[in-house]
């Protein structure tokens, strides 16, 4: 016997939706009724933080992270774990944006960065920041927003 116990799961953030709010959402998503939630469907309930629609590149690959049946689509329970990483991913972007702007300037993202354990120069901060900055104002934006509540 080697002593390994399986690990509980973590615990729900505490913004995280109830089942029955989460299964309001999802019906809201799934337009065709279907159970599933297809991509368009998912790309119709998630916008950027400029209010542009997602790419369907990005739609896919986060459908394909959850899809554990590989149907293509996100049953409930995918569903439900596709919205804890998203919750999940918004909260740690809240905890870095200090000055609560709504973006990361360069100095949290540094600090983010380096909390995760990367180590990199001022150069590479800055060219993260031109590659990534949607807005032109050296900043990140939160990038995730619902349609659904």
């Amino acid at each position: 016997m080697s002593g390994y116990r399986p690990r509980r799961p973590a615990p729900p953030p505490p913004n995280m939706p109830g089942a029955d709010l989460l299964r309001k959402y999802f019906d809201r998503v799934d337009s065709n009724q279907s159970g599933t939630i297809t991509p368009k469907e998912l790309q119709a309930a998630l916008v950027n933080g400029n209010n542009s629609e997602f790419n369907m590149v990005t739609i896919n690959m986060m459908i394909n992270m959850f899809d554990h049946d590989k149907t293509g689509e996100i049953c409930f329970k995918e569903f439900g774990s596709l919205w804890r990483y998203v919750v999940d991913w918004q909260n740690c972007f809240k905890s870095f944006d200090r000055d609560k702007s709504g973006s990361i300037n360069q100095a949290e993202l540094e600090e983010a960065l380096t909390s995760f354990g990367y180590n990199l120069s001022p150069a590479v901060y800055a060219l993260l920041l031109r590659k990534f900055d949607r807005t032109k104002n050296k900043l990140f934006g939160l990038m995730i927003s619902y349609n659904v509540a």
